[in-house]
């Protein structure tokens, strides 16, 4: 059993993004190509934003974020420490100032009031997390941004696809950025990324921030960054997109069967989803006590688990200067009880079932 399943996805598409590779191959545009643009105006159309611009990673879609809105040395930004590094990473390589907010117990997600209590004279944006694919409270969290005049960028890298309210994740602030690394939602063949604006202004200082910050050839207007996509890989999520409405039904079926498994093994949380949004499960993950233990009589039985995340940011030591080590309970609380058990929209139903009931008797083996 693989713990995100891209073989069997490969398999199905094989033909397609085959004739898309040797399309690039034969025209030979490698950087740049018409594909880059063509995959633009899918996402843009897909997520419902006016404006998408492909880059060289999701780290590089929050960097060029932060870079179109001017945030540098003295500016802070209030972000959750319950996420992956690069959240953090992209606003010190900004110049700028992480500032952490607590999660919600539950979802996992940004809490919007600690955001509020973190909001300060040198705040100058908000970078929700949407977490496990779940967008966060985004309505309030842009209305907060809003009495503050702050920018809101969410941080959609395991969320693309997934709707907030009738609404796309990437279309819900001033910036949406997100990640097609392999294992997400809808991922390329390597490193990939994309910003979504309905601003033209920053629209046009993004695309220029991922080209050196050029507004034409050798003419540099700003400070950028060599953030492109490349060619071959605009052209591998072209081809995946063909059946990304799929996916996204079949992730539903899959978050669906495990939802009614997980909830009959005592002691075992899955992460909750609210009632005015849904998932695309880049991760299915549960909250347990006894973690690790539980998570080697799994793997002992072939089946693999991964801890997304271990470590709160304020506790990594890149990012530990100045922080209270005993703040933000409730990160430090999922760090140590968080399990993300296998996903994909290719896991057959036998294997699902058999991860639950592989689940059920860990926790009762420990309970013992």
């Amino acid at each position: 059993m693989q713990f995100t399943d891209l073989k069997s996805q490969y398999a199905a598409l094989q033909p397609r993004i085959g004739e898309r590779i040797q399309r690039v191959l034969d025209h030979g545009q490698y950087i740049m190509g018409p594909e880059v643009a063509e995959l633009e105006a899918a996402l843009a159309a897909f997520s419902g934003a006016r404006h998408c611009i492909t880059v060289a990673s999701g780290t590089e879609a929050l960097l060029i974020a932060l870079m179109a809105l001017d945030l540098g040395p003295g500016d802070e930004v209030i972000t959750t420490p319950f996420t992956f590094a690069a959240t953090a990473e992209t606003i010190a390589l900004a110049g700028a100032t992480p500032v952490y907010a607590d999660i919600e117990p539950d979802t996992c997600n940004i809490d919007v009031a600690q955001i509020a209590a973190r909001i300060g004279p040198r705040t100058r944006a908000i970078m929700p997390v949407s977490l496990y694919g779940q967008v966060a409270d985004m309505d309030e969290i842009n209305a907060l941004a809003a009495r503050h005049g702050l920018a809101v960028i969410e941080d959609a890298a395991q969320s693309f696809g997934a709707l907030y309210r009738g609404r796309r994740s990437c279309a819900l602030s001033t910036f949406g950025a997100t990640s097609f690394f392999p294992s997400k939602p809808l991922g390329c063949y390597g490193d990939g990324g994309a910003l979504f604006t309905d601003d033209d202004d920053l629209a046009q200082a993004a695309r220029e921030i991922r080209v050196h910050g050029q507004r034409g050839r050798y003419h540099h207007v700003r400070v950028g960054v060599g953030g492109r996509m490349d060619t071959l890989q605009c052209a591998i999520v072209l081809a995946k997109l063909e059946r990304f409405e799929w996916e996204l039904r079949r992730r539903a079926e899959i978050g669906e069967r495990y939802a009614r498994g997980l909830r009959a093994i005592d002691g075992v949380e899955p992460v909750a989803v609210r009632a005015d949004r849904n998932s695309v499960l880049a991760q299915q993950t549960v909250q347990l006590d006894r973690r690790d233990e539980v998570a080697a009589l799994l793997n002992a039985q072939g089946i693999p688990t991964a801890v997304h995340y271990p470590r709160p940011l304020h506790l990594q030591p890149a990012y530990a200067a100045g922080q209270d080590p005993q703040a933000f309970a409730q990160a430090r609380r999922a760090a140590a009880r968080v399990l993300s058990l296998p996903m994909s929209a290719d896991l057959a139903d036998a294997d699902l079932d058999r991860v639950v009931q592989a689940l059920d008797a860990a926790v009762a083996r420990l309970r013992a």
